[in-house]
């Protein structure tokens, strides 16, 4: 976890999920960055099924409700880009950086030298009942990010979104 001290000597910041100490002189607003955002499900569906599901790129849009689209193809070492709906028209180019067929992928992106890089993992684990634990994390790391990662807005709602479409759409395949 990440903090940063701000002053709020004008006492026009936004205050929410924030930690604020007020001086005589002086307000301190300390923000807590959190490097890393996740989303957990059990799908009542084969790995395999949902390994099927996160590497169609032309089908994302159909299950994931915050997906413009997806182009390039979902394979080892291959670039793709993505096109969300949180901000329209913008580009999230990522590399696919780990592929383990049926059990995990990593797409990685940001800047040069690693100044700033986010990594997005899909983990699926087969359970006992024949279902699937899937969980999606996503971990901003470099020396930038305590700057590039307050312009990172809070995801949470779009993880579990997209979690819940994916176990939609597999459970319904099956």
């Amino acid at each position: 976890m990440l903090c940063g001290l701000f002053d709020d000597t004008s006492g026009s910041m936004d205050l929410s999920n924030k930690a604020v100490l007020n001086l005589p002189f002086k307000r301190i607003v300390l923000i807590v960055l959190r490097p890393t955002i996740s989303a957990t499900t059990t799908i009542a569906a084969a790995p395999e099924t949902i390994w099927a599901i996160l590497t169609n790129a032309a089908g994302y849009p159909d299950w994931d409700p915050g997906i413009d689209r997806v182009e390039g193809r979902i394979a080892p070492g291959e670039k793709i880009t993505a096109f969300t709906k949180l901000r329209p028209g913008q580009a999230f180019p990522v590399k696919v950086t780990e592929f383990v067929p049926g059990r995990k992928m990593t797409w990685t992106g940001g800047l040069p030298l690693g100044l700033f890089k986010g990594e997005r993992t899909f983990t699926l684990t087969p359970q006992s009942n024949g279902a699937t634990e899937f969980t999606l994390r996503e971990e901003y790391t470099g020396p930038l990010f305590a700057i590039f990662g307050r312009s990172v807005p809070d995801l949470t709602s779009a993880f579990e979104q997209f979690a819940a479409g994916l176990k939609r759409r597999a459970e319904s395949a099956g």
